[in-house]
């Protein structure tokens, strides 16, 4: 028994250095798959962490937060005021700032406001349209919101100008976002 015992712990030993061992190479091949220049999350002129900025994205330059996530307008809102609460706002943050929004590359300063939402806080405009993530965009780049239709209406990213950018043609026989609740 005590010579079973002693050569599974010799068994796991070699276990455990084959796992460190492989430990850097694992580590590598997790930096090799970040984000590429494209996607370098914005900045201000003097290298702070911008509140907006402007990013290249598969649908061309878009606002993007201070994580690089691609910034959405709702059309269903109503000048600056936001018409996304509740399960909305949940799938659709808001972006909200702290203190003075700062404005990254290619986005307008004098484009960048504030709004009251309907639970007393503020949130993030520009060009008069409030500021949303969406929950489903998982790393810099990703644009999964464009286009769709949830909660009463249409989501688009935004362009540096402060409109709608166009949507992605859907590939034929339909498509489109099956994601069901919204």
């Amino acid at each position: 028994m005590r010579a079973a015992c002693d050569h599974e712990r010799q068994m796991r030993g070699r276990t455990s250095l084959l796992l460190l061992g492989a430990l850097p190479l694992a580590v590598v091949a997790l930096a090799g798959c970040g984000g590429s220049a494209s996607h370098a999350l914005p900045t201000t002129s003097d290298g702070r962490p911008a509140s907006v900025g402007v990013a290249s994205t598969g649908l061309g330059d878009v606002l993007v937060d201070r994580q690089g996530r691609t910034l959405y307008l709702f059309e269903r809102d109503s000048g600056a005021m936001s018409a996304c609460t509740g399960a909305c706002a949940v799938n659709w943050p808001p972006l909200r700032v702290r203190g003075t929004p700062l404005t990254g590359s290619g986005a307008k300063p004098s484009d960048v406001g504030r709004t009251a939402r309907p639970d007393g806080l503020s949130q993030l405009t520009y060009n008069g349209h409030p500021l949303y993530t969406f929950i489903n965009d998982k790393k810099p780049g990703d644009t999964a919101g464009e286009g769709i239709n949830a909660f009463g209406g249409s989501w688009f990213a935004v362009s540096p100008a402060g409109a709608k950018v166009a949507p992605r043609s859907q590939p034929q026989g339909g498509g489109g976002y099956g994601g069901g609740g919204y």
